[in-house]
């Protein structure tokens, strides 16, 4: 088991359009937490060393003056950025809006990342066995192997009673190791049923059980040799689309199919929550309000 203390990178880059503003740093209890700041609380006692912020500029003050005075003396803080433009220049459209996805966002930390690493949303709430599962295997894993993982949570645990969420479909193997991802754009609860649309806009049912990836995934700095070509590709094909993005389980798939990698497929009772819409938030309140009343969590977390 290495001794390095593994690294955790944020994805906080999003706009927050469904939810209609800022949710990485809404607050979600009377003491002024957001969901960042339990998986920050959660991967500290779970023994990662370093925190990295994956931003856009025009926030990057309000971050450092959440977070700095949190961190300080606890962990080593880097803060990257993720803008639009921050592509080939060829490939640089001034009609675009949106950053271009996860997968994008992961390739900006690749120079302030040279240990292993797990990755998440800033605005879902993973638990904190899920953190302690995760380290111990990151912690296993030899840095310059091509061995990955990722946390795998069950779909029906994992939707919103107010609209359509986004999440990566999984096949697994007997092994329990991953055979591919596919990103779902658009799964919501219906009637009680779990229904996706597909490219073509019709509705079909999926597995209530099915394993998703909720973006909690475990690289050793090895994966960011696949990102970088296939990004470049993905430009190329997409550069008109002013919507296309780039995810996270596009690298993935891309790193299956070379053979060359394999991603174990984690597992952990503990629940998921988040936010995607507004009406969200009072459930993950409630939920939260709960955890501190178990002593799972001290009522003031700094």
């Amino acid at each position: 088991m290495s001794d390095i203390k593994p690294t955790l990178v944020i994805l906080a880059a999003g706009i927050g359009s469904r939810y209609g503003g800022l949710k990485q740093l809404d607050t979600f209890t009377d003491e002024g937490d957001t969901i960042m700041d339990f998986s920050i609380f959660d991967a500290l006692e779970a023994g990662f060393g370093k925190f990295v912020f994956i931003i856009r500029k025009n926030i990057e003050a309000e971050f450092k003056e959440v977070f700095n005075k949190k961190l300080e003396g606890k962990a080593e803080v880097a803060y990257v950025f993720q803008e639009v433009e921050y592509v080939p220049k060829k490939y640089v459209n001034p009609n675009r809006e949106k950053p271009w996805g996860t997968g994008h966002a992961l390739l900006m930390a690749k120079d302030v990342v040279n240990e292993n690493f797990a990755i998440i949303n800033a605005d879902d709430f993973y638990g904190k066995e899920a953190f302690e599962i995760m380290a111990k295997s990151l912690k296993e894993i030899d840095s310059n192997s091509y061995n990955f993982n990722m946390m795998g949570y069950l779909l029906k645990n994992t939707v919103s009673d107010y609209g359509y969420v986004s999440r990566g479909e999984c096949k697994v193997d007997v092994k329990g190791y991953l055979i591919d991802v596919t990103e779902q754009t658009h799964i919501e609860k219906i009637n009680g049923n779990i229904i996706r649309k597909d490219e073509n806009g019709v509705y079909v049912p999926v597995d209530e059980n099915a394993v998703v990836s909720m973006n909690f995934w475990g690289f050793t700095p090895k994966c960011f040799e696949f990102g970088s070509q296939l990004f470049e590709e993905f430009l190329e094909e997409n550069k008109n689309d002013l919507k296309s993005e780039f995810f996270i389980p596009l690298v993935v798939n891309e790193i299956l199919k070379s053979g060359i990698a394999s991603v174990k497929v984690l597992t952990s009772n503990a629940k998921w929550f988040g936010v995607t819409y507004k009406e969200d938030k009072e459930l993950v309140q409630n939920e939260i309000e709960k955890l501190k009343k178990n002593n799972i969590y001290p009522s003031k977390l700094w």
